[in-house]
């Protein structure tokens, strides 16, 4: 676990991913590393799957151009995708990245993630979000297959633009999961020095309030500075306006767990906080 993995895909916030990864890179004081995977995309479907259909009665030479068309098309995702590989350790390095390497594949994002998992210290990729009727946003399905699938941390980016967070703020929900977020946080050397909210939605009881100071406590012994909020209200409702006022921040959370944390996260619902913060989130197991 030496490295952090920077999925980058040519698109919006490609830079920002960039940015994030190198910062992070830093921060952790490991090598960074960026991966392109040239993926089989499904409005250019290959020649070859056409053949069967038209081959009746069809001109030899019209499978021909075609098959010379999606020969090019490839050609040109590949050297695309070198500048872009080039760019970004270009990038990296005004960053002041000294480490750093690339990889170009062929197949699926989640099948590229797995094969250099044992490898990886931190991927980061970005969030492409669609609005649907009603004001709807849905997460890239690719960014949640990676969430649900690697053992890794995971940070998402969901700007186009780099912004340093100023603090971090812990979906805390007293759970044995935000607990081990928490103790992951002040054992990592990735936010140290930062200040940090620890925030939990819900009714304000006693044992809530016990929670948050046990947290708290952790945090503060491994040299954070630490505020805490509890917040009447769902989760996902209360914690993405709550995120915003803190701005520029970055939203810490756990993957798994049995309580609301998870469902919001892995469960049904899928990935709703990320769905409605515009923060960066760094998901961690």
């Amino acid at each position: 676990m030496n490295k952090v993995y920077a999925c980058i895909d040519g698109f919006g916030n490609t830079s920002a991913v960039i940015d994030w990864a190198a910062w992070s890179a830093l921060r952790l004081n490991v090598p960074l590393e960026f991966l392109h995977v040239l993926e089989r995309d499904s409005d250019h479907t290959a020649v070859s799957d056409y053949s069967g259909a038209i081959g009746l009665g069809a001109q030899e030479s019209l499978l021909q151009e075609l098959s010379k068309l999606d020969e090019t098309r490839s050609k040109l995702s590949m050297e695309s995708g070198r500048q872009m590989l080039a760019a970004a350790r270009e990038r990296a390095e005004i960053a002041g990245i000294a480490s750093h390497d690339a990889q170009l594949r062929h197949g699926e994002l989640l099948d590229s993630v797995l094969d250099v998992e044992a490898d990886a210290r931190l991927f980061v990729l970005g969030e492409h979000r669609r609005a649907e009727t009603h004001g709807k946003i849905h997460l890239d399905h690719r960014v949640e297959r990676v969430i649900r699938s690697v053992k890794r941390p995971v940070l998402v980016v969901t700007s186009e633009y780099f912004v340093a967070p100023t603090r971090f703020v812990i979906a805390f929900d007293g759970s044995a999961t935000a607990r081990k977020t928490v103790e992951a946080v002040a054992r990592s050397p990735m936010l140290a020095g930062f200040p940090a909210l620890l925030a939990m939605a819900g009714s304000d009881t006693q044992e809530a309030r016990r929670q948050l100071e046990d947290a708290r406590l952790v945090l503060a012994a491994a040299g954070f500075y630490v505020e805490t909020e509890l917040a009447a209200g769902e989760p996902e409702d209360v914690l993405p306006v709550l995120v915003a006022a803190h701005a520029p921040v970055l939203l810490v959370m756990g993957a798994y767990g049995h309580s609301r944390i998870r469902q919001l996260i892995v469960g049904s619902t899928t990935t709703t906080l990320l769905r409605k913060s515009m923060a960066p989130a760094l998901i961690l197991r």
